[in-house]
């Protein structure tokens, strides 16, 4: 990839940044130096090394679903302070 004037203001203007030109020359400055350092990535031997999308397995931690009895409608609305009827009563919703 060739870091040039264009691709500085063509991510500057995505990032909404107006830039100078001195700006400019340092963004592309850095960018060089930023893909330099990732290119060494590059030389590293990945050879029979296995994809790893996780770094610890993961398994399905969730239980069994096993159905059981309920509580009552009227024991979880003894100590409601605020019910009407049958229901909670909550705050009015504009």
């Amino acid at each position: 990839m060739q870091i040039n004037k264009e691709l500085i203001l063509r991510v500057a203007k995505n990032a909404r940044l107006s830039l100078n030109d001195e700006e400019i020359n340092k963004f592309i400055e850095d960018f060089k130096e930023i893909l330099k350092s990732f290119s060494a990535i590059n030389n590293v031997n990945t050879d029979n090394v296995k994809p790893s999308f996780q770094p610890i397995n993961i398994k399905n931690s969730l239980r069994e679903d096993s159905p059981k009895e309920c509580v009552s409608q009227e024991e979880i609305l003894k100590n409601a302070k605020h019910k009407k009827g049958d229901y909670f009563l909550g705050p009015k919703a504009l």
